[in-house]
């Protein structure tokens, strides 16, 4: 959350003052951090806590490090599991603050928004100019071209969110001022965004290659215009449960074919298969790394994403698929423009 130093106050706050800060915060969110001189994390206090003080005789000018609650809950930067996670949402806590090494709090998570708390940094590709979807790419960026109510990549980053994310890394080139200038440094969202500028083009992948300071050890690479209500937090468990070195979101594409087809080997006949339906799977565009693979791309040449694929298939690394079953579209051309407006009417992302 982007306001979240409201609920942080320091130890030798009274109990009086405390009450008036809560009185002044939303009713499901009523809870304030305690914090040492030196900054440090060391208890919270809710009404309750205080209604109960008072029941046993403590004065409301007494300070709140006297009633607070100190075997509070909390979650360390880089040290976080999804258990853990929805163990706290299940047990109804709202507000949890994340602590940096030494205690101190650094951010505090509303886990009522949340759908998880993925640890990975995200770098979304937005660099293309969209030539397919001229005129309206002439004076916007693709990715700020409005679907239904806000721009196709703000639908993609605010989802993003309600998973989690918290480091989003941009990759620019065509207009991309634009997009820097509508996300900002992403604090009005309660992220933080970067971005890096592409001085000449270096393909589908090779940008990757100018982002630094990735915090997390996976990263979560996509494409900035595609319209998806893809489980972010189950396509993290599958690249983790398969303990690949890269996982593809894979769209399947059915073809059907309208004769009987004839399986040979070598010339020779081995059956009839009426009108057969094959399924092959489209690559989506949505792709979880581990870090270390990423530093090796030097962002100085062009690379595309299958380059990139291949010189993982071709090292023995673990390249595994995921089944992307949820709604996808990949918004490249005028009728997928169209399609997009439709749908986002009835999409819940």
């Amino acid at each position: 959350m982007s306001n979240y130093q409201k609920h942080i106050i320091p130890h030798s706050t009274t109990i009086r003052e405390a009450l008036v800060l809560l009185n002044g915060l939303d009713d499901s969110l009523m809870i304030l951090f305690i914090t040492d001189v030196s900054g440090i994390m060391r208890g919270t206090i809710t009404d309750g806590d205080i209604r109960r003080a008072l029941i046993n005789g403590i004065s409301v000018d007494s300070p709140v490090e006297s009633v607070m609650f100190r075997d509070f809950r909390s979650i360390r930067e880089g040290n976080f599991n999804l258990e853990l996670f929805h163990k706290y949402k299940s047990q109804g806590i709202n507000l949890l603050p994340v602590l940096d090494k030494v205690g101190c709090i650094i951010g505090i998570r509303n886990l009522a928004n949340l759908k998880s708390m993925l640890p990975v940094d995200v770098v979304i590709m937005a660099g293309g100019e969209g030539q397919r979807l001229r005129p309206l790419t002439e004076k916007t960026p693709k990715p700020l071209l409005v679907v239904g109510s806000k721009p196709i990549l703000e639908h993609n980053i605010d989802r993003l969110i309600k998973f989690g994310v918290q480091h989003i890394h941009i990759t620019l080139r065509y207009l991309g001022e634009q997009i820097a200038d509508y996300f900002g440094d992403g604090s009005s969202k309660g992220i933080h965004i970067s971005y890096v500028y592409e001085n000449q083009i270096l393909g589908t992948f090779g940008a990757v290659g100018l982002v630094e300071e990735l915090k997390n050890e996976n990263v979560l690479v996509m494409n900035s215009d595609l319209l998806t209500n893809i489980d972010y937090e189950d396509f993290y468990r599958s690249f983790v449960d398969t303990r690949a070195d890269m996982l593809i979101a894979a769209v399947p594409y059915q073809v059907n074919i309208p004769y009987a087809v004839l399986e040979t080997t070598n010339g020779k006949v081995e059956r009839f298969v009426e009108k057969p339906t094959y399924t092959y799977h489209s690559n989506a565009g949505i792709y979880m790394i581990r870090r270390d693979y990423l530093m090796l791309i030097d962002g100085k040449e062009k690379l595309d994403a299958t380059d990139f694929m291949q010189q993982l298939i071709e090292s023995n690394k673990n390249v595994q698929t995921y089944p992307l079953l949820q709604y996808w579209l990949d918004i490249g051309k005028h009728d997928d423009f169209e399609k997009a407006q439709e749908t986002i009417k009835h999409l819940a992302l």
